[in-house]
């Protein structure tokens, strides 16, 4: 599909569009989310939704990054709305996010007046700097390196315990990945909004989502490096195809209540 770039977004525009989603990466692989997560956002764009998705340089200040990312994309969906490329500004907007992509829609939810459909947060994590970078404890043994997030992992929760606006959330964790933090997540938004979250467990790790399916061309002569090829191909879409579906699903559970641009 066509990416384009806009204020420093990439976005794709569907031919019908029933929704909007502003997506955010991880540390680091969310510099180049259209890169990175490709496939994923493409088949969200196949599904009819326009996919905004904004870079974002990974700093330990989260709060002036969600600032950022909140101020690029209300940039874009004015420019989109100037340029009529959305002419219905009654579309639903969702809030997509993976790992720190998860807390960043959390901060922007808490911190800032956003009207958002509800927001899916996909491997949360909200680890301190110890935790998140594999250097950072040999780094603070010289003085001069204080090194922590802002807010701190315990001012995120109490944030979001008391000030987070976004009512519907779906969160979704994995099955093998070891740096998430989904559970402790689940009962602060449970609280907040009961009955209007819901919690998914799928089949995968903290990398599924940045998973690409592999086009593998099978010559005229079926050889062991095709069946090979096949069973790799195999075993690392299904749980990046799952991933999908319940997105979709969750995304548009009523094909006929659409919105069109």
């Amino acid at each position: 599909m066509d990416w384009q770039e806009i204020s420093g977004n990439w976005l794709i525009v569907p031919d019908n569009t029933m929704g909007i989603v502003h997506f955010l990466g991880g540390a680091f692989i969310g510099t180049a989310p259209h890169l990175t997560y490709r496939w994923l956002l493409e088949k969200l764009a196949e599904a009819g939704f326009l996919v905004i998705t904004t870079p974002c340089l990974n700093t330990f200040d989260h709060i002036a990054i969600a600032r950022d990312v909140l101020n690029r994309f209300e940039t874009i969906l004015d420019r989109l709305y100037y340029r009529k490329i959305v002419t219905n500004r009654a579309l639903p907007i969702y809030g997509v996010g993976h790992s720190l992509g998860c807390k960043l829609h959390l901060l922007i939810g808490s911190l800032y007046e956003v009207e958002r459909g509800g927001n899916i947060l996909i491997s949360y994590n909200n680890f301190p700097v110890n935790r998140s970078i594999p250097f950072a404890e040999q780094l603070q043994l010289t003085p001069t390196f204080n090194l922590k997030f802002t807010p701190s992992p315990e001012e995120t929760n109490e944030l979001i315990a008391q000030d987070y606006q976004v009512r519907r959330n779906f969160l979704i964790k994995f099955r093998k990945d070891t740096i998430d933090q989904t559970y402790d997540l689940h009962p602060v938004l449970q609280a907040r909004f009961p009955d209007l979250v819901s919690l998914q467990v799928l089949p995968g790790n903290h990398i599924t989502p940045i998973n690409q399916e592999i086009n593998w061309q099978i010559g005229e002569t079926f050889t062991p490096i095709d069946a090979i090829a096949q069973w790799f191909k195999q075993e690392t879409t299904k749980d990046l195809q799952r991933l999908k579906q319940e997105l979709i699903l969750w995304l548009n559970p009523f094909d006929e209540d659409r919105f069109f641009l």
